[in-house]
């Protein structure tokens, strides 16, 4: 079963300054909301995390929806033979989460990860669910402590683009 959660940084606090109701997609993408994040397989006790302190969480949520959606192009869906494969990078380092799609199931790896450690894996169906569970729980944390997030246009789009499934 996937698990995945985050831990926002006392290091880096949004600026004080911040009007969260008009506050620009690259802002709320890369500039607010920083902490850690993890993806965890709870029936194997494994998990794939950062411990940097300074990963915008919305952006890692976001971008997952946006990577699940990116491996599933192939017509033939949970039938496709041939790999899907997509990549999230860390935009202040060089690491990257690499996913590979292959039939209905991911493959997820981390370049920080031990050479002879295997990928994390799910069904295509899991990750999408709890990534999108994932970016609703986010948003939820967010605009309850940040006031006027909750009014930004950005966050409507998004979670509109990106609705929690049944």
């Amino acid at each position: 079963m996937l698990d995945i959660g985050y831990a926002l940084s006392a290091r880096f606090p949004d600026p004080p300054q911040t009007d969260y109701r008009r506050a620009d997609v690259h802002a709320l993408r890369h500039d607010l909301f920083c902490g850690d994040v993890y993806l965890a397989d709870t029936k194997a006790d494994r998990e794939l995390s950062t411990a940097w302190g300074w990963v915008p969480v919305l952006d890692f949520a976001w971008a997952l929806c946006d990577i699940v959606e990116q491996l599933d192009q192939d017509p033939l869906g949970s039938r496709a033979s041939r790999p899907q494969r997509a990549e999230l990078d860390f935009t202040e380092s060089t690491d990257r989460m690499l996913f590979e799609r292959r039939f209905g199931w991911v493959d997820i790896e981390a370049d920080w990860m031990h050479p002879d450690e295997p990928p994390l894996t799910f069904s295509h169906a899991e990750l999408r669910r709890e990534a999108r569970d994932f970016l609703h729980d986010v948003l939820a944390d967010l605009t309850d402590l940040h006031e006027g997030l909750r009014d930004n246009p950005a966050i409507w789009n998004l979670e509109a683009r990106f609705p929690r499934l049944p």
